[in-house]
């Protein structure tokens, strides 16, 4: 059943769609419609809030929660996408865990190019953590772009000197805008979603001149990952983005992060947003709700980088 299931969501991706570079609201509209199709549990409460000076969603599980917090950033590559385009994976990560969510509405190019969306994501942790929030109970996670963003958020964290977060959690990454991985020639064709060239077109606008060659742009190939909380990678075979994982992880062990390199084959970028329909994305959640469930923890001593590379007790 599984690999019907993969068949069928492969050709759905593969439908035809216009040729060369498309416009800034053409992308908006289609992912949004595209991300319209897939099923939001219905055990959740959603909210519109504000969180930093960011509009936000709070997604929390109807059945009581657990102390915890998600803090989630979207996907879209950083030109597209809202929290409510995300509400499959922040729902069904509030269903799985008991945990509440802040989904945040980050600034888009190319209006508001890097590195506004970083601002905008510390700014909402900083929030978090103004409100009483314990940074051992809180996790980042996020897709695609918003995964990126889960780890360059958390750089931006550290470089500030805030308490880190007790976990990451990305799926399908994009974490290296010198688009450098072997991946991204491998699976040219593979990927049903991405060519290099619409890659290079959203990455642009993103990047609004800045030189690609920095951590906060291209953490996979540059970022020091000292000090970093517990990392869950989770990613498909068949993405041009796969590199980007692989070479985190890499980074990561190299620095003393522990971390989780989860590949599962046959799958496409971000395709646990398919949940209910595939078979995969269903269990790819499991795990990363497990996760979660492991690593967040209320009342805990908060993780706090220093220069010498020291983490309090607790972290």
């Amino acid at each position: 059943m599984s690999k019907q299931q993969r068949a069928r969501i492969d050709a759905i991706l593969r439908r035809p769609r216009p040729e060369g570079p498309r416009s800034v609201e053409a992308l908006r509209t289609g992912f949004a419609a595209l991300m319209a199709q897939m099923i939001v549990p219905d055990a959740v409460r959603v909210t519109r809030t504000t969180l930093g000076d960011r509009p936000a969603l709070h997604v929390e599980p109807d059945d009581g929660r657990r102390a915890g917090t998600i803090l989630y950033f979207h996907g879209g590559g950083w030109v597209f996408g809202s929290p409510e385009t995300a509400l499959s994976l922040t729902g069904n990560l509030v269903v799985r865990t008991g945990f509440a969510a802040y989904s945040v509405d980050y600034r888009l190019a190319p209006e508001h190019p890097f590195p506004a969306a970083i601002d905008d994501t510390v700014g909402a942790y900083r929030a978090l953590l103004d409100s009483g929030e314990d940074p051992s109970a809180i996790a980042f996670a996020g897709d695609s772009a918003g995964g990126g963003l889960a780890v360059t958020t958390c750089l931006a964290a550290r470089d500030a000197g805030l308490p880190l977060p007790a976990a990451i959690v990305a799926f399908s990454p994009g974490l290296d805008a010198t688009r450098t991985g072997e991946s991204m020639d491998a699976k040219q064709g593979v990927d049903p979603i991405f060519t290099r060239e619409a890659l290079d077109h959203t990455g642009a606008m993103y990047l609004g001149g800045a030189d690609p060659r920095q951590p906060l742009l291209s953490p996979a190939v540059l970022a020091d990952l000292t000090g970093f909380p517990p990392i869950l990678l989770q990613v498909g075979t068949n993405e041009l983005l796969l590199d980007d994982s692989t070479r985190l992880a890499a980074r990561a062990r190299a620095a003393g992060v522990d971390v989780i390199l989860d590949v599962t084959a046959g799958v496409p970028h971000v395709f646990q947003s398919f949940a209910g329909v595939l078979d995969e994305a269903d269990e790819a959640l499991d795990r990363a709700a497990f996760f979660l469930g492991q690593r967040i923890r209320a009342g805990g001593a908060p993780r706090v980088f220093s220069p010498a590379g020291s983490r309090s007790a607790g972290s």
